[in-house]
Formats: C-alpha cells, sequence, structure tokens
C-alpha cells in the first residue's frame, strides 16, 4: 500500500487555497483603499476648517490651497500621493479626486475612480466609492 496524496485530492487542495487567496486579496484591496478615503477625509476637513477661517479674515473663500495655510499632498497625481484635492472659490466646498492607476500599489482601475467633498456646512458627499 502507497502512502501519500492522489492528484485528485492535490488540486482540489490547491483550489481551495486558490479561491481563499482570491477572496483575501479582494478583502485587502478594499481595506487599503478605506485607509485612503479615510486620510481624503482628514485633509477635507482640515480643508474646510482653513477655508472658514480665511473666508472670516478675508470675507470670501480661495481657491487657491496654498492660501489657507494647509499642506495637502499636491494637486497633481504623484507616485506617493493618492487624491489630488481642490476647493472652490464660490462655494468654500474642496473635493479630494482619486487619481487613477499610475504606479500606485494596489492599482485603482479608472472605472473605480470616485472623489469625496465637503461642503462648508460639513457635508460630506462625492460619488459612490470608499
Amino acid at each position: 500500500m502507497r502512502k501519500g496524496f492522489t492528484f485528485l485530492e492535490l488540486s482540489i487542495a490547491i483550489f481551495i487555497v486558490g479561491i481563499l487567496a482570491t477572496l483575501g486579496i479582494a478583502r485587502y484591496s478594499r481595506v487599503i483603499e478605506k485607509g485612503r478615503a479615510a486620510e481624503a477625509r482628514q485633509v477635507l476637513a482640515s480643508l474646510r476648517n482653513a477655508q472658514i477661517a480665511y473666508k472670516q479674515d478675508y470675507s470670501v473663500y480661495t481657491a487657491v490651497i496654498s492660501d489657507t495655510g494647509v499642506n495637502p499632498p499636491p494637486s497633481a497625481c504623484a507616485v506617493s500621493h493618492y487624491f489630488s484635492y481642490t476647493c472652490d472659490a464660490v462655494t468654500g466646498t474642496c473635493t479630494a479626486d482619486r487619481c487613477t492607476a499610475d504606479g500606485k500599489t494596489p492599482n485603482i482601475a479608472a472605472a473605480s475612480v470616485y472623489n469625496k467633498t465637503l461642503t462648508i456646512a460639513g457635508v460630506f458627499g462625492g460619488t459612490a466609492g470608499y
């Protein structure tokens, strides 16, 4: 009598491990993206507070983020940043737009791009996403 596994048993075990790995990678990507979205919400909150302070000083909002004194990541999507930030000078609403796949790991597909907004009233909005 031989000891060991048959080809069928090994195939089934490899198939099950593959399914579990696929589920784990998908879950990992979602968790990472939620963390990035949380960072964007934090930066937007800082921009909102700065916009309110700017309006108290100058009676208008600003579209120039550097005028607010907040130093978010640069507007251009670089390898180390995942969002670009803009503010509306009329309403004071600030937006964080998710950069597409350009060397960031894990990448996000262009079809999955989303944005987050924060109004002066403190209401978060944006497109569906994290």
